[in-house]
């Protein structure tokens, strides 16, 4: 179980490592802007939080370095994180990974090796890597290190805010940022957990007792399409009261345009799920509940905004 004091130890440990990213009132909520973030997400946080405990503990080999599968925002933030820190990064993707994400993943200065179809595939193919070869293996989400790095978004708002903060609404895919949140806030906020119906990964983990695995689909799938909810995410949300909301598509393309046309903010679409809950009234606040959105990532093709 993660706990408010793993994500402060995690704070403490990528302190002047992440930027302290802006927070905002915009009309019915505070928008926490955590798309400025490094490399345009929050999976920053987690990827130096999990590298800088392996240095600490000697698990990481500097030579060997890290090794992750995914052809987004993770593999991005892990592939900065190494950098920063002076070690190699080896990100595993699919085949069918867009050439533009592998490209930038180049960029980044990370070894891009593409194995089989799926994420699975690439996934099984790192875990081989990091036993052959001692890369510390860097989960996208289902890693306490990186669920801990997460939360520290939650950690850094409540400051800003001054802990004026009655309910923090956040995407859910993995559940890895929602966790974090979850955990940091304990006991002085309720958490909102957003996911698209298409996509239902707590929602349905809620109902069945358990992480399951289901359909990946809709306009949020390349950001929150894990196929199953993360053993770590199960646990904090049921042992924090995490309340699930579902969005359709459609709350998610409207609420991802609100987004630009209201504020100019650029982001995913599966990081409008927040706003998306409140437009379509997935969630509706009390009179003088003092409510935050996270805004998670900005990693998008803005041509069709």
């Amino acid at each position: 179980m993660i706990t408010d004091a793993d994500v402060r130890l995690a704070a403490a440990r990528i302190a002047g490592k992440v930027r302290r990213t802006p927070v905002f009132f915009a009309g019915p909520a505070w928008f926490k802007c955590e798309f400025m973030q490094h490399t345009g997400s929050f999976k920053a946080r987690g990827a130096l939080n999990r590298i800088l405990a392996a240095q600490e503990s000697g698990e990481l080999d500097p030579a060997a370095g890290i090794v992750i599968a995914s052809g987004g925002n993770a593999g991005l933030a892990n592939a900065y994180a190494a950098t920063q820190i002076g070690v190699p990064a080896t990100v595993f993707v699919p085949e069918t990974a867009p050439a533009f994400k592998v490209a930038k993943l180049r960029a980044m200065g990370a070894q891009v090796l593409q194995r089989g179809s799926e994420y699975a595939e690439a996934f099984l193919a790192a875990t081989e890597h990091a036993a052959a070869t001692g890369a510390i293996l860097s989960h996208a989400y289902d890693q306490a290190e990186i669920v801990a790095g997460a939360g520290t978004v939650a950690t850094e708002l409540l400051d800003q805010r001054d802990g004026a903060v009655d309910t923090v609404i956040v995407a859910v895919g993995g559940g890895g940022l929602m966790a974090g949140v979850a955990a940091a806030v304990a006991g002085m906020a309720r958490v909102i957990a957003v996911e698209p119906d298409s996509i239902p990964t707590l929602h349905t983990a809620l109902a069945k007792g358990g992480p399951v695995d289901i359909a990946v689909s809709g306009v949020a799938a390349d950001s929150l399409g894990a196929r199953r909810l993360g053993d770590i995410a199960y646990q904090v949300a049921t042992n924090t009261g995490v309340q699930s909301v579902l969005v359709s598509d459609d709350d998610l393309v409207r609420a991802r345009r609100d987004l630009w046309e209201g504020w100019r903010i650029v982001a995913e679409h599966g990081a409008a799920a927040p706003l998306a809950a409140l437009t379509a009234q997935a969630y509706k606040p009390e009179p003088g509940e003092r409510v935050a959105l996270i805004i998670c990532g900005a990693n998008t093709d803005p041509s069709d905004l």
